[in-house]
């Protein structure tokens, strides 16, 4: 099993969520993080005067799938995040040794 993280901009959270169901992923994490790439945040005027905005809002899907989905998973975040624009994201995927689920116990691939 690989756990599978992207970071990617908020607003393209519903185009996500939307191609992993269509993939038949029905679990997920979302959670709101912060951050900066190579883009090294960004400024903002606010009532005349230029800020330093240091953190870019960014928002963290986790999700959990068998090792022969991956590649597909990964290319359909890429796809439904990609704007084409600087500060897109990132996906990456790490070994999962086990999940197990809470209300029954299940282990392994069951407990997806």
């Amino acid at each position: 099993m690989k756990l599978i993280t992207a970071i990617v901009k908020p607003f393209r959270l519903d185009e996500v969520k939307t191609a992993l169901l269509e993939l038949g992923v029905h679990g997920l994490t979302v959670t709101e993080a912060s951050g900066y790439g190579r883009q090294r945040g960004h400024t903002e005027v606010y009532r005349g005067a230029e800020y330093q905005i240091d953190l870019v809002p960014k928002v963290r899907i986790e999700v959990v799938v068998e090792d022969a989905d991956s590649d597909t998973v990964i290319d359909a975040i890429l796809k439904a995040a990609r704007t084409g624009k600087i500060g897109d994201g990132k996906v990456w995927a790490l070994p999962v040794e086990t999940v197990a689920r809470v209300r029954t116990g299940e282990r392994g691939p069951d407990a997806l």
